[in-house]
């Protein structure tokens, strides 16, 4: 299996259990009598769970099958529940990547056909077979993977945001009202449970017992908001209705990414596909690349990230830690970039050239180059829906590092709902405060020598690493880590 985002191996079969009692009387000591934020509630055992959810290919850490729910955070998708110790909270969540990307079915009964078919109806059909094959996944996978008949009736969600967005005109207040609306539909999807939950005084009543998280809905929220937002700036054109409904229903990128921009997506669904040969041959070039580098590297990790849990941490060597952390950090590059380059390669098979989510990122010699090159449809999305409308560095120097920490909380909590996104989105908020404060002195100048630049990526690397214990497993999960790497 896999878990990029490593929620924990949660195809893997239970271990023989002389742990199974032990895990659970040692996990709530772990939280409740190591000092290490005892306050935290602790979530009730989910009923029927026959598979813990994650992201698309990036599980970040969770109980295998059957063990208690004793993580701070944990989330439904459908009638699945999910325990993260730090899930990816989105879109697509492992699981999704796992039962979507890696099936015949995503394969044979979807991608294929539907691509076949687009180049072979007319130039008026294209966008209304983009918008039927991406309602008819958006249901089968929904019913099969994700939320049930409740997850495919939130298909209606999708077709709301499309009639909506009929009557978004430069500089119209309608285009407000589909910001608002966006944010208030993955708010309660995604945010109700981690938010009541910290709320003092709040009763297990006030919770959303079959809390799911609809198919893609991280991804196509930012893409609703996008369009509404350029619609009002006069940036883009508004198409057709079947043009945006192709636009928001295109399946390669609806569950993982990369998030797409109406105004790159248009030209690509009007002109008429050129050369199929090459865009197939290049489009499964792309998709082989993402299997092989989720099967051959990142489910090669499986087997040190699974251990990132309360027991798994405590019972652990010290030395080991570090490894463990590091294999996580090749682990969710190697989960998410795969799904990226499945999603690219699966575009071009219709003739689109979606742009590129990674780049090389972990070669990068300081911290904003490493957000400049990792999954940078998201980093050029709250770059200019965040950072640019709070002020971006137009503002004195102060305000300028306020936007820069506001902009990574947004980025934290869009990864997912818990504590421990929080705290790594502000990790790299600091961070990149930090460099840009040492970059501003007066005569500051790039690593130029090789033994600076290799420094600079040494430096550049932990940081990422480190934070990664932030993202690979809940807050108390995570302070054990440190705690056991530093003092033993």
């Amino acid at each position: 299996m896999h878990r990029g985002n490593p929620e924990a191996a949660w195809d893997r079969p239970p271990r023989p259990n002389t742990a199974g009692k032990r895990q659970k009387i040692f996990s709530r000591q772990i939280l409740r009598e190591h000092a290490l934020l005892p306050g935290l509630p602790l979530l009730p055992k989910s009923p029927a769970a026959p598979l813990e959810t994650f992201p698309p290919f990036a599980i970040t850490s969770a109980s295998a099958i059957g063990r208690p729910a004793f993580l701070h955070g944990n989330s439904v998708e459908g009638n699945r529940v999910r325990y993260t110790r730090g899930s990816w909270g989105n879109p697509a969540s492992a699981l999704f990547r796992r039962m979507i990307f890696n099936t015949f079915a995503y394969f044979l009964l979807f991608l294929f056909p539907a691509a076949i078919v687009y180049r072979w109806v007319p130039a008026g059909g294209r966008a209304w077979v983009l918008a039927g094959s991406g309602a008819a996944f958006y249901i089968y996978f929904s019913l099969t993977a994700v939320g049930g008949v409740i997850g495919a009736v939130c298909l209606i969600v999708l077709l709301w945001e499309a009639l909506l967005s009929r009557f978004y005109s430069p500089g119209a207040r309608t285009c407000l009202l589909g910001v608002v609306q966006a944010l208030l539909v993955l708010a309660v999807f995604k945010y109700w449970n981690f938010v009541v939950g910290l709320i003092p005084g709040s009763t297990p009543q006030w919770r959303w017992d079959g809390q799911f998280l609809p198919l893609g809905i991280s991804f196509f929220t930012f893409e609703f908001i996008h369009y509404a937002i350029d619609r009002r700036r006069g940036r883009t054109e508004s198409g057709n209705f079947g043009e945006y409904l192709a636009f928001i229903l295109f399946f390669p990128t609806m569950v993982a990414g990369p998030i797409k921009r109406f105004q790159d997506f248009l030209p690509g669904l009007r002109a008429d596909p050129q050369d199929g040969a090459k865009d197939w041959s290049r489009g499964i070039t792309r998709i082989l690349t993402g299997l092989a580098k989720k099967f051959v590297v990142a489910d090669l990790m499986t087997s040190m990230t699974a251990n990132l849990n309360p027991a798994g941490v405590s019972g652990a060597s010290r030395w080991v830690l570090p490894i463990w952390l590091m294999a996580y950090a090749v682990q969710i590059y190697a989960d998410f970039s795969a799904y990226s380059d499945i999603a690219i390669g699966s575009a071009r098979l219709f003739g689109f050239k979606v742009k590129e989510n990674f780049d090389w990122p972990y070669l990068k010699l300081n911290i904003a180059d490493f957000w400049k090159h990792w999954h940078m449809s998201l980093t050029r999305w709250l770059t200019d829906y965040v950072f640019i409308p709070l002020g971006g560095s137009r503002v004195v120097l102060w305000r300028s590092h306020l936007n820069v920490l506001a902009t990574m909380l947004i980025s934290g909590l869009w990864h997912g709902a818990g504590l421990n996104f929080i705290v790594w989105g502000i990790w790299h908020g600091l961070a990149l405060v930090g460099y840009r404060w040492w970059s501003g002195r007066p005569g500051w100048r790039p690593a130029e020598s090789i033994p600076a630049r290799f420094a600079a990526w040494v430096l550049t690397m932990l940081v990422v690493v480190v934070g990664w214990a932030w993202f690979a497993m809940d807050l108390p999960t995570a302070i054990l880590f440190f705690r056991r790497l530093l003092f033993g």
